[in-house]
């Protein structure tokens, strides 16, 4: 009989094959395609390709950070403490300044980002830095060019104050959520992992 120390496994998760019946069915429609207008899945095919090249650089970056957060305990540390609970105004300065230099599509951070969420990052930060991915220095000139410098700075200023806001309206409607539970929302942010 295991002793009082002992942790109970955790219960098995049942994996949905959703995901394999999608990519399933997804390569039949394009051989499908592919049989019957063969010049239009070569087209497709070649769009795809691009695509995958364009992502190719940020895939690579985020891989590269995952990689990094994942090998080094001191690095996991760091951005637990950058960003988690006691961050304090550098974490806010990181998701603001992160979000800005962020390049690529989207949803190619989530999983360098869904990784400092199971680590403790604060909901406010991570919608901080979703957040700020709209301001895009490669364009503030050709904005500057079309809307002229003061709309641009205002702009850019409220970009950024708004960024701010949004994160901590996102966090305070969490909390808020989860203040339903009988243990203040404590007990299900430590069920979820973080």
């Amino acid at each position: 009989m295991p002793g009082p120390d002992a942790r109970a496994a955790p219960p098995a998760v049942k994996r949905s094959h959703g995901g394999l019946w999608f990519l399933f069915a997804m390569i039949l429609l394009y051989v499908l395609v592919a049989l019957l207008d063969p010049a239009f899945a070569r087209k497709g095919l070649a769009s795809f390709f691009n695509m995958g090249v364009s992502l190719l650089p940020a895939l690579l970056l985020v891989m590269l950070f995952l990689v990094l957060l994942n090998l080094s305990d001191g690095m996991q540390k760091r951005m637990a403490a950058a960003t988690g609970k006691d961050s304090g105004a550098k974490g806010w300065w990181l998701a603001v300044v992160g979000g800005i230099l962020s390049h690529g599509p989207v949803y190619a951070w989530y999983p360098l980002l869904g990784e400092l969420k199971t680590r403790g990052m604060r909901p406010a930060l991570l919608a901080t830095f979703l957040y700020a991915r709209s301001i895009k220095l490669p364009w503030l000139p050709v904005m500057v060019y079309y809307f002229g410098l003061h709309y641009t700075v205002v702009f850019t200023l409220y970009m950024l104050a708004f960024s701010l806001l949004n994160g901590w309206l996102t966090e305070r409607l969490m909390l808020l959520g989860s203040s339903g539970n009988s243990n203040g929302g404590e007990g299900s942010a430590r069920e979820s992992g973080r």
